[in-house]
């Protein structure tokens, strides 16, 4: 008896669940009662059975048909179930299915994101700044850095030489570094080498405007990145 249970229940089958799903559900906004509906949902799609109703799934679950049918509306409402329609050719007869597509390709967009892994500050850096500002990093000023190198790409080279730009015009703020590194990426500027280019040329066009003029700007540094 006990070896015909153990067989009739390895022939009931199983379902695959995304890990991403379990990872991710309450990223896209979903609840425990939701995700579990979902999975319902899918057992019976790989069943046969595309279209459950609120009474079939309210047997599976510690929640009443009502339940089960809010939930439901929900769910479509919130972009990750679909209520789709069909039409028997032979007879023209119309039949509606669930689909789980809109969930699985959010779910897919949190894996690829997981995916990327982003360029972390090195130890180095953050020591670089302490050290120069004479002072521990806030959060704030932290993010800032972590912004500079995921959202603009930048280089912990780079970002390193945007501050000793900085030390050497006697300017020992975030705004200015970040105007400096604006300014080297709106002009292709990848390399401390092509920074330093950039730098010299820049200077030498500062200096020649200031030879014409009676009075220097007693800032010299300070307004650099402006045309």
């Amino acid at each position: 008896m006990k070896k015909e249970m153990m067989i009739q229940w390895m022939t009931e089958g199983h379902i695959s669940v995304p890990k991403a799903l379990l990872k991710h559900y309450t990223d896209i906004g979903l609840s425990e009662g939701e995700c579990m509906l979902l999975l319902h949902v899918h057992s019976f799609i790989s069943e046969g059975n595309d279209f459950p109703t609120p009474e079939d799934l309210s047997e599976r679950m510690a929640a009443s048909s009502e339940k089960c049918s809010t939930m439901l509306r929900g769910l479509i409402h919130k972009g990750v179930l679909s209520l789709e329609q069909h039409q028997d050719e032979a007879n023209g007869v119309f039949s509606e299915s669930y689909s789980l597509m809109p969930l699985w390709e959010k779910l897919l967009y949190y894996y690829f994101q997981a995916q990327k892994k982003p360029s972390k500050p090195d130890e180095d850096l953050f020591t670089m700044f302490e050290r120069e500002f004479g002072r521990p990093l806030s959060p704030i000023e932290i993010e800032q850095i972590s912004m500079w190198i995921d959202d603009d790409e930048h280089s912990n080279t780079l970002i390193k030489t945007a501050l000793k730009e900085a030390v050497m015009a006697g300017i020992m703020n975030f705004r200015y570094i970040d105007r400096i590194l604006l300014e080297w990426k709106k002009n292709g500027i990848k390399t401390p080498e092509q920074a330093k280019v950039y730098g010299e040329k820049f200077h030498r066009n500062r200096n020649k405007k200031n030879d014409t003029t009676e009075k220097k700007d007693p800032f010299p540094f300070y307004n650099w990145l402006e045309n």
